[in-house]
Formats: C-alpha cells, structure tokens, sequence
C-alpha cells in the first residue's frame, strides 16, 4: 500500500513539472507567471510556481518517507544543495549573462596582442610552479583548451581551428608562433608534472597534480614540438610586415620557450655540465624579457573561468590566479638560477657532502620551489642509485666509516666475497645487510623530509626521528651480536672501579643522527615562529641541552676512535687516511655542536632577563585554556616517546629558564637585580665563546667542513650567524647598561625591547632589539 502510494505520489510531481511547461500562463491555482529576477534566469523566461502543489502532494508522504527517482543518484543529490549559489554553483548566471563566453581563438590581432597573451599565459604558468591548479590558471585560457580538446591524437590536431569544421583562414605567421609557444609551454609543464609526481609532495599543499581529464600532449614527442618551435622562429624572423621591436619580442619568447623545453626534458642528464648550460642560456633571455614587456598589450578576453564548467572537477567554481608579470619574472629567475645550481650535487662525494649539499640549499631563500625540490630528491636517489652511480649499502657504509668505524672489518667490503657460513666475515657481511635493510628507509627519508617546503620538514622529522629511536634501539642489539665476530675489547673505566664500557658503533652513528634531527627541529621552530616570546628562553636553554647531549655522544666517539687508532702500529696508509678523516669530521661536529650550544645559552640568559622584568614589549595573547604545563608538553610531543637523551622535566626546564623564586623575592626585588646582572654577565661571556667559534668554523675549508660544491652558500650563512652573535653582544651590553641606569626606577620604564621587524640576520637565532628610554 505504501509503495502504490510512493507511486502516486512521484506520478503527481511529474505531472505537476509538465503542467508546469505546458500551461506556463495558468492562474486559476497558482499565481500568474512572472518575470523572475532571480539568479540564473534570463528575462524573456517565464517559469510556473508549483510550490502550492509541490508542498500539497509532499504532504500525503509519512515521517521518513522517501520518493526516490533511480537516475536522480547521490552525485545529484548532494549537488542540489547548492545550486544557484554562486560561490558553489559553476553553472549559475547572473541577469543578462551567457553560459559562454565567445571569443574566437583565430581572430586577427594585433603583433603587440600577441606578445602580450604569451607574457599572460607565461604568468599563469608560474601560478601553477606556485601551487595553484591549472583550472584557475593555464586552463582558463581558450588557446590553451582549443588545443588539448578534443584530446589530440597528433600534432597536427593540436591547432586551434575546429576540427569538425575544418581549417580555417586566420591562421598566418602570427598564429603559428603563438601555437608554437603553447604547445611547446604544454610539454614543459607534461614534463614537470612528471618529475613532481615521481617523488614525494604533498597534494595541494605544494602543487596541484590533477589535469581535469585532459592531457598534456604527453603521447606526442618532444621533437616534434622543436621542430616546430624552429620553423616558428625562422617565419617570424623573416617576417617583414612585423615591426622589428614587436618581431624581436616574438623571437624572444620563443627562443626561451624552447630552451625551457629542453631543460625540463632531459632534467636527469648525468652531464652536470650541460644540464647547467641549459638552464643558463634560459636565465640569459630573462632580461631581454623584461625588457620587452613594455611592448606586449593584454588581451583579457582571452581567458575566462566559465572553462571550469566544461572541466572534469568536483570542486565548486574558484577564481581565476593572476600573478603580476614582474613577480613571474623574478620567479622564473629563481627557478633557472636554482636549477642550475642543483646540479653541483653531482659533483658530491660521501654522505655528509650530500647531506650538508641538501640542507643548505634548501635553507636558501626564498626556497627553491616545488619543481627544484622534486628534481632534487630524484638527483639524490633515483633508479635505486644515490647521484646516479653510488648503491645505498655503499653510501650507509662510507658513512659509517667516516664517523664510526674507520678501517673497521664490520664495513669491509671483502666481506661479500665469503661463502663459508662458519666464517666470521659471513656473519658480520649478513648482519650488516640487515642493517641496510632496515636503515634504509629512514635515512633516505631524512633527505626527502630536507626536501620539504620548511612546515612540513619540521612535521615530517618529528615523526621521522620516532623511527630512529626505533632503529638505535635494534642497532644496540646487533652491536652486541657482532662483538663475538670482530673482538672488541672494551674500556675499562674507573667510576666505578672496572665498568667495562663497550664503543657501540652502529647505535652511535643512529644516535648522532637522530640527535641532528632533534636539532633541526627545535631550531626550525624559531623560524617557522611556532613559539610564543616568552617561550623563547626555555626552547633555546633545551636547544642547548640537545647540543650538550651531541657534544658529549661527539666525545665519546672520539675517545674509542681514538684508542683503536693507538692500539696498533701496523696500519695501511689508506687505513690511517680513513683514521684522519673520521678524526676530522668528528673535530668539525664537535665544533659546529659546541658552537650552537654556546649561542642558544646566551639568548636563553637574555630572554629568561627580560621576561623577568616584563622588558618585552609585546604582551604575550591571552591564553584561557592554557597552563605552563600543557604548553610544555606541547613543545616536547615531539621528544617525549624518545629514551635518549633523557627529556627535562617541566620542572627542570622551568629552573634552567627563570631565576629561582626565593632569592627574586628577598629584598624587595634586590635579589633579582643582582641575579639578572650575574646572568647577563654569562650570557654575555656565553656569547663570546659563540662568536670565536663560529669564526673558528667559517674558517674551515670546504673539504674539512663536508661543503663542497655549496661553499658559498653555507660561508653566507655562517657571516649571517656571527653577526647575530655581535648583535647579541650589543644586546646583553644594552640590558646591562639599562640596570646601571635604572637607579631605583623599574627596569621595563628604561629598558625597551622589540622582537626582530622582517628578517632577522639568521632565522635559527632570533636577536631582541633592545634600546634605552
């Protein structure tokens, strides 16, 4: 009964809809027809209310009913819910508006409208390079959609004219380099989107992968597009009719279009050299570029967001993406200037080359984009290869040489070469592939996380060194499965009397790693600016602990190195070579360690003092459901599954980053006073050790300090270091000239602190800005 009545019940709907359509001027039930001005109407439609009757016959269904027509599915269903709102509804028109727009993509233009719908689709190729979708920047381009829709099956139907119509005239020189140009822009960005989606990115975050159900030429070969990008080139040089500033501009502009192309082709090229030359000859047209924009006249009809409507996407409609000429213009300079630069990585040997390599051209700024980024992680590892040559055991092994086990017969590679499974070296060559096996992963993902943009590197190594944690704690077993094949001895310390102390290399090298990645991210919350001013003390006292923990695990190391070394005098000459240079890279560590540990003391002396005396002149947000504790646990979330090193509890971090209550108390406030002179004086003692040891470490040159082939990059930045530190010692100068001149006054009427404005000289080490009222 029910269902007959269901029946009844959509039959009445569907005959009111036709009642509606055929009797559009009834009035004896409903009102009259009127002109509707509302939204999506055009003013010559009539349309017929059927509410009354709609809500009439809805009224005969029971709580719960449903009337459902089988082809009006979910998909509709959902989309319903937002028709006719235009900030959702891509089919919505307002009064007098067509659904299309006509522009006819063969029109006869003018030279300068051509060179300007080139400089216009060129800036809406740097919105996508900067994470923008290609709905709301190349694709709202008519060029752009006459040539990849229908999807094209050859060259020759890429054009722009109808192909059910035919060739149309229209098409002369103009046309045909302005075909050439997109068609050539198409398969630069087949390519990049080919490489990002190769390596690891995150999905509208760094760059939007998705086409809409179109294809970027991707089945036609490069070639092709050159040669016409040649024979494009040599018509519009030849072609007189065209003044010579507008045909020189045209030249231009196909000329880097093609060098562009061929850069992103062969982006894995193992020649460095040439690979360099590529990108080069791009950024040498960029100022001829700039130069002729003056020329070029837009033509903005030429690009419309109503395309969104005939794109595959389930997204409401979005606005069109327009980057300034200029802006894309200092982009493309950047991303030539950084795509030759990245090549140098080739030139790297050993781990810690590549490593350091990695970090600080990342730490460039701005920060190379998504493209460079990708294009990176595939130079590093790529085909199972690290720069294309090396394996992964051999790269772990080197570095582990290099920092643990220097002439060791654990990274032996003659070890491979042993089948007799009672031998020793067997044993050791199968443990130590598990090993690889297991290291693996992680260590090549503390280089894709490097490649991150900056937020999500620090995201992406919080989790990271949980897995390290994970690895120390397997490698410590097998450091004690191996003793009983390579005879180690261990050290017999005193306190207490006869401890026998074991070297554990393979643990040691994991940990150092995961204590450099603690490192990274304390230090990647100073300049992503996670931390609230009055946090800066305590971060920067914990900044130093984890250097403290690096500088004595650097220690240690050094100490069994160092023993080995010394217990025999029968070394090869290639073996003491390996002795030296893990000697010198752990000097260089234990500097660098040293170095990071004095600075963040210092600034955490300073800060603790001035927020003491509530000398900071941003007051702190008001946090209702926030407690000292809570934010603590929020800034160590990162550390607190990890055994070592062992995490302060808040009560320690507390203590180290504030004067002690009881003696700030006494004396009305005497007490404080002359604690906070006794601060500023370590901290300003803190700081000059700093200083000479950053000097010390600017020093070095490229092959001790693990830089080579970023030397310049990585000296700037240590220049950008040593000047915080002298404006740091300007600072502490500053506060305690201010507790000179307080003279019973308080402290915050005449000392004034500001927080760095912009840029400060070093992102990792943030400097107040103190003066005297």
């Amino acid at each position: 009964m029910e269902g007959d009545t269901a029946n009844s019940l959509a039959r009445d709907v569907v005959q009111l809809h036709l009642a509606a359509e055929q009797n559009g001027d009834d009035t004896e039930r409903h009102q009259a027809a009127t002109r509707v001005k509302g939204r999506g109407i055009g003013r010559d439609e009539r349309v017929q209310d059927i509410s009354f009757d709609f809500r009439d016959a809805a009224s005969a269904l029971n709580t719960g009913q449903l009337v459902k027509d089988p082809y009006f599915t979910l998909f509709e269903a959902v989309g319903a819910l937002e028709i006719m709102d235009p900030k959702m509804d891509s089919g919505f028109l307002a009064v007098g508006e067509k659904f299309e727009d006509e522009f006819d993509v063969l029109q006869e233009l003018l030279p300068e409208e051509f060179v300007g719908l080139m400089d216009q689709i060129l800036c809406h190729e740097v919105a996508w390079h900067m994470g923008h979708p290609l709905s709301q920047s190349l694709f709202t381009s008519y060029h752009i959609d006459r040539l990849l829709w229908p999807t094209p099956k050859s060259l020759e139907e890429a054009n722009f004219f109808d192909r059910d119509q035919g060739f149309r005239s229209g098409k002369g020189v103009l046309h045909t380099a302005f075909r050439a140009f997109c068609l050539a822009l198409i398969k630069c960005c087949d390519f990049i989107n080919r490489r990002i989606g190769q390596e690891h990115y995150y999905e509208e975050e760094d760059f939007v992968s998705n086409l809409y159900n179109r294809n970027l030429l991707t089945d036609i070969a490069a070639e092709e597009i050159h040669e016409l990008l040649d024979q494009a080139i040599r018509l519009t040089e030849q072609e007189i009719s065209i003044d010579e500033a507008v045909r020189s501009a045209l030249t231009i502009r196909l000329r880097l279009r093609a060098r562009l192309l061929i850069a992103v082709e062969c982006d894995l090229n193992p020649d460095r050299d040439v690979q360099i030359q590529f990108w080069k000859h791009c950024a040498e047209l960029l100022p001829d570029l700039l130069e002729t924009r003056r020329i070029a006249k837009p033509v903005q009809e030429a690009f419309s967001i109503k395309i969104q409507r005939r794109l595959a996407s389930s997204v409401p409609p979005r606005p069109m993406v327009e980057v300034d000429f200029k802006d894309a213009h200092v982009f493309l300079g950047h991303l030539c200037r950084d795509a030759a630069d990245v090549y140098h990585i080739l030139e790297c040997s050993g781990n810690s080359n590549i490593l350091n390599f990695t970090y600080v051209f990342q730490s460039r700024k701005p920060q190379p984009s998504i493209y460079i980024r990708c294009l990176l992680q595939s130079l590093v590892f790529h085909d199972m290869k690290v720069l294309g040559k090396i394996t992964i055991t051999k790269l772990i092994f080197d570095d582990l040489e290099e920092l643990v086990l220097p002439a060791d017969i654990l990274i032996d590679p003659a070890n491979g070469n042993v089948e007799a499974p009672h031998d020793p070296r067997f044993q050791i060559a199968k443990e130590m592939r598990g090993l690889v096996l297991r290291i693996g992963d992680p260590f090549l993902d503390m280089f894709r996380a490097i490649c991150m943009n900056r937020s999500r590197m620090r995201r992406m190594l919080c989790h990271l060194v949980l897995d390290w944690e994970s690895v120390q704690l397997e490698a410590e077993n097998l450091d004690v499965e191996v003793r009983k094949y390579t005879g180690e001895k261990p050290l017999i310390d005193g306190e207490p009397a006869g401890t026998e102390v074991w070297s554990f290399p393979l643990s040691s090298w994991v940990y150092h790693y995961k204590l450099r990645q603690m490192e990274w991210i304390v230090q990647l919350g100073f300049e992503l600016d996670i931390y609230q001013d009055d946090e800066l003390s305590s971060m920067y006292w914990y900044l130093s602990h984890v250097a403290a923990a690096r500088i004595q695990h650097v220690e240690r190391i050094q100490t069994f190195v160092t023993r080995r070394f010394r217990q025999s005098r029968g070394w090869a000459p290639n073996q003491k070579k390996s002795f030296k240079r893990c000697l010198s890279f752990l000097d260089v560590a234990l500097l660098e360690a040293s170095a990071i540990q004095w600075f963040a003391i210092s600034l955490s002396k300073l800060y603790t003092v001035l927020s003491h005396f509530s000398i900071m002149k941003k007051k702190p947000l008001p946090l209702p459901y926030s407690t000292p504790e809570l934010r603590y646990a929020l800034r160590m979330r990162p550390f607190l599954q990890l055994s070592i090193p062992e995490l302060p509890s808040y009560a320690e971090l507390s203590a180290a980053s504030s004067f002690e209550a009881g003696e700030a108390q006494n004396d009305g406030g005497l007490s404080a006073g002359v604690q906070a002179l006794s601060t500023l004086n370590a901290a300003e003692e803190a700081i000059k050790i700093a200083r000479k040891e950053w000097e010390a470490l600017g020093k070095l040159d490229a092959e001790t300090a693990r830089v080579t082939n970023a030397e310049g990059w990585w000296r700037a930045s240590i220049k950008d270091v040593i000047r915080a530190c002298i404006v740091c010692s300007i600072a502490i100068a500053t506060a305690k000239r201010g507790f000179q001149n307080a003279k019973g006054k308080q402290l915050s009427e005449v000392l004034k602190a500001e927080m760095p404005k912009g840029k400060s000289y070093h992102d990792f080490w943030i400097v107040p800005q103190l003066s005297i009222q």
